[in-house]
């Protein structure tokens, strides 16, 4: 029997509340992908992981998830308004190719990096360049309702005619007026309108341009969000993601054309948002320069999954701080847990079912934990809680961890101690030294031990055998 239901924090609302689909059963869910321009950073993966971890305790309720990520690939400009040049291009310039080579390779190492965290794949990954008509047609559908004006060849939104926009924010439009956001466009009525369609008045060498009926031009980055959504999820869906540096431009503006176009009917029903990732007090962010990658963590040593378990040490909705001495950290208590589930994998098979009173009550303190809002620090203290539980047999061990490894994505199922070879002479004083343990000889099991030490080499001790791995 369950002890609580699901409950969400909502930006929209700034606070939990009981998830509720608009379809019983069913989950229509819209993430911001990446703007294909670099490599995702760490701050941008630990979103990707939230989101994961969202996902997977969706489907750990037993929802029906519809799951859908774009990939923008034109439009996103290098502020998060209307001003700067256009990020894609921007990419094209610095590494001497085309924009469509760029987008091509940075959404492979994209996807690769998502893989290697374990992060489940959306059911539709929508490219922004694939979606131009959509984007088209519902700016019409503003245009037809009266939002929109067309002057210095853009078309822009006229936020002045909508009385709720910024409410996901909680901005303040007489604020605005008075000049809270700076914007150069002189095209524009109102500094905070912003750009639906851009021509080529904008940029003379954007390369990536199409048709439309207000010339030939590109569209802005806030309209692909709401056109994609739309088209998979319908006109209104239960759950839109993204990191918290959206709330204030990107995800305002989506709600104010997806509502104007739509007779303003509420078109997301929860809107949830990660923290940033932090170094040394400032966010992590490609236009600072020297942002780290996954490689970057790869390359250092660490395993991909090193990183998913350092971002579950603190809840989505806080801050993170950054640094190699916590990730390092992090690690090791991964190497432990890597160590813990081998060892009870060796001993769970041996051995009889157990009593499921007491194990039941890890079931529900986990639930409790991930329906909590994804509470993934208490899921992972009822993890440990589970492994270091004398009282539970392996068997029962390895049952609840497999069942939180659905949420948790560590991948328990497939991990197999990996088999260390090693010259001839140190496997030889490992055979030895098997035969001197099955003797009780214990000195001279501790002698041979010491020398395979020196060759720099530790064995352990197991149920399946002596294992071997690099001192």
């Amino acid at each position: 029997m369950r002890i609580l239901a699901l409950r969400l924090y909502n930006t929209l609302t700034r606070k939990k509340e009981d998830f509720v689909p608009i379809i019983k059963g069913k989950v229509g869910i819209y993430c911001c992908g990446p703007t294909v321009y670099n490599y995702a950073h760490i701050g941008n993966l630990r979103t990707y992981i939230f989101e994961d971890a969202l996902k997977r305790t969706l489907l750990f309720n037993g929802f029906q998830v519809k799951h859908v990520m774009n990939i923008t690939d034109v439009g996103h400009l290098t502020s998060d308004a209307d001003s700067g040049e256009d990020k894609m291009l921007k990419g094209a310039k610095r590494e001497g190719k085309t924009v469509w080579e760029i987008a091509k390779f940075y959404t492979d190492a994209f996807m690769s990096d998502t893989k290697k965290l374990n992060i489940l794949s959306a059911d539709i990954n929508c490219r922004a360049t694939e979606h131009i008509n959509e984007m088209i047609n519902l700016i019409k559908r503003m245009e037809k309702n009266d939002y929109t004006y067309t002057t210095g060849g853009n078309v822009y939104f006229d936020v002045a005619k909508l009385d709720d926009y910024g409410k996901l924010a909680k901005l303040n439009l007489e604020e605005l007026k008075a000049g809270a956001r700076v914007d150069l466009d002189e095209n524009k009525k109102n500094s905070y309108d912003f750009v639906l369609w851009f021509t080529k008045s904008k940029f003379e060498d954007q390369e990536m341009k199409w048709d439309s009926p207000w010339g030939v031009g590109y569209p802005g980055w806030h309209i692909e969000c709401s056109a994609m959504s739309m088209k998979y999820l319908g006109e209104q869906f239960d759950i839109h993601c993204g990191g918290i540096d959206h709330i204030q431009i990107h995800h305002t503006n989506e709600i104010a054309q997806s509502e104007s176009a739509t007779g303003k009917k509420p078109w997301v029903k929860y809107w949830l948002h990660g923290e940033f990732l932090v170094l040394d007090k400032e966010k992590m962010a490609k236009s600072g320069g020297g942002f780290i990658t996954l490689q970057t963590l790869i390359d250092k040593g660490f395993d991909p999954l090193v990183y998913r378990y350092f971002c579950f040490g603190a809840h989505y909705r806080q801050q993170l701080s950054f640094s190699w001495e916590g990730l390092d950290g992090a690690k090791n208590a991964f190497n432990r847990l890597k160590e813990n589930i081998f060892e009870i994998k060796s001993k769970s098979s041996k051995q009889e079912d157990d009593d499921e009173e007491k194990t039941h009550d890890y079931d529900e303190e986990f639930r409790k934990a991930i329906d909590d809002d994804i509470n993934m620090p208490q899921a992972l203290s009822t993890m440990w809680s589970v492994i270091r539980d004398e009282e539970i047999s392996d068997k029962e061990k390895l049952r609840l961890l497999l069942d939180f490894d659905k949420v948790l994505g560590f991948g328990f199922d497939k991990w197999k101690r990996e088999q260390v070879s090693a010259p001839e002479d140190v496997m030889k004083l490992v055979t030895e030294r098997e035969e001197m343990r099955k003797n009780k000889k214990w000195v001279i099991a501790d002698e041979l031990r010491a020398k395979i030490k020196e060759k720099g080499y530790d064995v352990k001790d197991t149920p399946e055998g002596p294992q071997l791995k690099k001192a």
